[in-house]
């Protein structure tokens, strides 16, 4: 079962390597259609429309420029910092014999069947404390963070595994073979950018051939193949990138991808530190960290933090932090910031990082020690929902939090 996956990716590769240069074949037959054929040979030395062939021209090139800008912003953030998640050090000869495991049990079981490993047992699991150093992260019922079996390691919050790169990736939105390859955080906003500026290229390609094609016709000179292929090839490439651009558009402003998409019928489990004096609650299981012991899955005794066994050292015993294992409703979006706060967090604090491919997105910058993600209004929600109290303000690992309830100013990043 491993060789057709093997051979989708080898697919992948040569799509990835030849779309590219397909697009710069397309580009080189529009502008010589748009440009040579139609505004200079006809509207400008056939019918003498300087003002309008002047007015097209300026037009065509600054989006042709915005546009290639873009684009190539995206291709190259895209192959040299595709937001993967970076593999544990440590983990490297226990990650190579569990790969030659995997490969084994490939050739008789199916991949997915065949390539799981379980979580790590080991309470003091490499990476673990990144999660539990925060305030909030996203975790499984049992107050673990997301285990990925393919990379032998936690995954941080909103990544994903990707079985085009073989790595998890950081909101992960999908694989785009126009641009080379994985759309995530560290590409989304140039390539939205990118997809809205193709498409005013588009338009003002459909413009110049429409125009050109009603003055042949007011002429009653015969119909010109060129214009007619433009006109076909804006339709088609500006239908295809306006709608990614507004697609686009939409994840940003509700702060989600399209893997999150996919998954939006599905519930949320969040690790909410809360105060070391909270009595226990049968609304709530609770885990308390550094772990002392495997934990336990909440069952008649989720009440019970799932590791109040074993002993603990001095030095853990005043790095414990307690968290309360809450699930959101079907439909809920723990990082809805609101329409303009996820704008930013996307596409920059202003209007000049808006239109041009000048930085990575705010929310590339992981060092909160409140979350890896700003999470918005929704988590004092699940804190009165479960009637959980709020941290103190100087026990607070980040800001964010405590911010949404004094009017959503925004948090460091």
């Amino acid at each position: 079962m491993s060789r057709p996956h093997h051979s989708s990716r080898s697919e992948t590769r040569w799509a990835v390597r030849i779309i590219p240069l397909f697009i710069v074949g397309i580009l080189a037959v529009a502008t010589y259609a748009v440009v040579g054929r139609l505004c200079i040979s006809f509207l400008y030395k056939r019918k003498h429309q300087d003002g309008v062939v002047t007015a097209f021209l300026v037009l065509y090139f600054l989006f042709f420029m915005l546009m290639a800008a873009t684009y190539l912003r995206t291709f190259f953030t895209v192959q040299l910092n595709p937001g993967v998640v970076p593999l544990a050090p440590e983990d490297q000869s226990e990650r190579e014999a569990a790969e030659k495991v995997r490969k084994r049990r490939k050739r008789n079981r199916d991949v997915e069947e065949g390539a799981y490993i379980p979580p790590d047992p080991n309470p003091d699991s490499p990476g673990l404390e990144a999660f539990y150093s925060k305030d909030v992260f996203v975790c499984e019922v049992d107050g673990r963070p997301k285990w990925c079996s393919e990379c032998q390691q936690w995954k941080p919050d909103r990544s994903h595994h990707s079985s085009d790169l073989g790595r998890c990736v950081r909101k992960m939105d999908h694989f785009c073979p126009w641009v080379g390859g994985m759309v995530s955080e560290t590409s989304f906003n140039f390539f939205t950018q990118f997809c809205f500026y193709c498409g005013l290229f588009c338009a003002v390609g459909l413009a110049v051939s429409a125009y050109s094609f009603q003055q042949h016709h007011k002429d009653g000179d015969p119909l010109d193949g060129w214009a007619l292929a433009a006109i076909v090839l804006s339709c088609v490439f500006g239908t295809f990138t306006f709608g990614m651009a507004l697609t686009s558009f939409r994840y940003i402003l509700v702060n989600t991808t399209n893997v999150d998409m996919l998954k939006r019928s599905h519930t949320i489990t969040l690790a909410v530190r809360i105060p070391q004096s909270t009595p226990p609650s049968d609304k709530y299981p609770v885990i308390v960290y550094p772990l002392r012991g495997p934990p336990r899955r909440p069952g008649s005794e989720g009440q019970q933090p799932h590791n109040s066994h074993g002993p603990i050292s001095a030095r853990d015993q005043l790095a414990e932090r307690k968290f309360a294992i809450l699930r959101t409703k079907v439909g809920e979006n723990p990082w809805d910031l609101g329409a303009m706060e996820n704008w930013k967090s996307v596409m920059g604090d202003n209007f000049i990082e808006w239109i041009l491919p000048i930085r990575h997105s705010p929310c590339c910058n992981h060092e909160s020690m409140e979350s890896d993600y700003r999470f918005g209004p929704l988590i004092s929600k699940l804190r009165k929902r479960y009637g959980i109290p709020e941290l103190e303000a100087s026990s607070r690992g980040g800001h964010g939090i405590e911010l949404h309830e004094r009017g959503g100013r925004r948090a460091s990043d």
